[in-house]
């Protein structure tokens, strides 16, 4: 028998909820989404912080970045089966198979790095990647059930909790690996050792305690108040009264307003159906630009400078700075990102975008004319994470308000896929660039790849007030 808390969740999840329902099981699930967050980001930093070099000793420099970049390739495809999970099945299991997935690309590369197999290291990297998936879909959970006042900084609260194990993790590397090479794992395995474990205990927590499940509950309260019958798993109407539940990912300032008539949402809307609504409306592709260019040009520049920084200290002392630098620039990324929400809300979302396109440029520059002095590196890489914290906390507001509610998590998978796809190539290239001639031309060739993203920026883009229900 459960204990009575638990009993009295499970009732909630069976029945059709009502608003005194929701906030006892919305505060709940927060506080699990921060925990298992902390615990996911550690997974995921500590592993990214030596994944290049590690890369570049079992199958050398060259394809490091390419090593790399199948984590980001494997973050961006795993994204479409999870959402699937979800959609049919509710967060909890699709968060919980992403972990799993992530903690066995994590022994994947452990193994790899026993045997000295490259493809077995490329495919780990690849399902690496699942942590990766999970605690980017973590976001969009903690939303489901928030009410629409509070959206912006529920969901900040997630991401700002992802900081506390990003920022941490990096320097715990050198103690994994001292502690693993106590149990004869070769030099580097301990992090992705850390990594499996820290994915596996994420997934455990969740499969056991993320109950009732988020989204099915927002189905049910929101069909409940569309006053269609309320099918478990089943996507609601969106009405005027259910759309402030069932239309998480629409703000409350700016947002375009609710309709009357009832719109089922798309659920089985894909790729193809996504880009066509993007394709026509303008401000929906600024959105994704900024998404897309942010995420390239930060993978571009940080994936290699663990690599840049390898060349200047000794294997004594590069875990200890390769950790204090990441850690700075994974603060960027992160820590501030409700500021960078309050500023989007308060400013705009082309202006923040704007601000974003600076602040790359200005790491670029920064972080290519640093040689080897750690500081200046340091700086160049807090910038590079300020710079992609604005383009996409503003890029996918942008892009959320652009669409109709109806296909707008299609739309955003495919914002997500782009992303993936632009960082995985960044990595992939940047190796090559890196070996051919050097870091500071690959941060020039970075800051050359932002310059669209600020032309299409400048351009005027419409008001999203005006999006209908299609």
């Amino acid at each position: 028998m459960g204990s009575p808390n638990q009993e009295s969740a499970m009732t909630v999840d069976l029945r059709v909820p009502t608003r005194p329902d929701v906030a006892p099981i919305q505060r709940r699930t927060l506080r699990l989404l921060v925990a298992t967050q902390i615990i996911g980001g550690i997974g995921v930093a500590i592993g990214i912080s030596v994944g290049a070099l590690l890369a570049a000793r079992v199958a050398g420099v060259a394809v490091a970045g390419l090593a790399q970049s199948c984590g980001v390739v494997g973050a961006a495809l795993l994204a479409v089966p999870v959402t699937r999970i979800m959609n049919g099945h509710g967060r909890r299991p699709g968060l919980v198979v992403a972990y799993l997935v992530g903690a066995v690309g994590a022994a994947l590369v452990v193994l790899a790095t026993v045997t000295g197999g490259v493809p077995l290291l490329f495919l780990g990297m690849l399902l690496f990647g699942g942590g990766t998936a999970a605690n980017l879909q973590a976001r969009y959970t903690a939303v489901d059930l928030a009410e629409p006042a509070r959206r912006g900084r529920q969901l900040s609260l997630v991401v700002w909790a992802t900081t506390i194990g990003s920022v941490a993790a990096p320097n715990f590397a050198a103690l994994a690996d001292g502690v693993t090479r106590g149990w004869g794992l070769p030099s580097l395995a301990g992090p992705f050792a850390f990594s499996a474990v820290a994915f596996g205990l994420a997934a455990v927590v969740l499969l056991l305690l993320l109950r009732p499940d988020p989204l099915l509950t927002a189905r049910r309260l929101a069909a409940a108040e569309a006053g269609a019958p309320p099918v478990a798993g089943a996507a609601p109407a969106v009405g005027a009264g259910a759309a402030a539940v069932a239309d998480a990912g629409t703000p409350v300032a700016g947002a375009a307003p609710a309709v009357a008539k009832t719109t089922p949402v798309a659920r089985g809307a894909g790729m193809r159906a996504a880009w066509r609504v993007v394709r026509g409306r303008p401000a929906a592709r600024l959105g994704i630009a900024a998404v897309a260019v942010g995420h390239l040009v930060m993978v571009a520049v940080m994936a290699m400078t663990p690599v840049r920084l390898g060349e200047s200290h000794s294997d004594a002392d590069v875990l200890r700075v390769v950790g204090i630098v990441l850690s700075v620039h994974i603060a960027g990324m992160y820590a501030l990102s409700p500021v960078v929400g309050w500023l989007t809300d308060r400013l705009g979302r082309r202006a923040v975008i704007l601000g974003g396109v600076g602040m790359l440029l200005a790491a670029c520059a920064v972080a290519g004319t640093a040689g080897h002095h750690t500081p200046r590196l340091s700086i160049g890489l807090a910038l590079l994470g300020l710079g992609w914290s604005a383009t996409m906390v503003a890029g996918s507001t942008l892009l959320s308000e652009a669409v109709p509610a109806g296909v707008r998590p299609s739309v955003q998978g495919l914002s997500d896929l782009t992303m993936g796809l632009a960082g995985a190539g960044a990595a992939a290239a940047s190796g090559f660039v890196m070996r051919v001639v050097g870091y500071p031309t690959l941060t020039l060739l970075a800051a050359i790849a932002v310059l669209p993203l600020l032309a299409l920026a400048l351009r005027r883009v419409p008001s999203t007030a005006s999006v209908e229900e299609e």
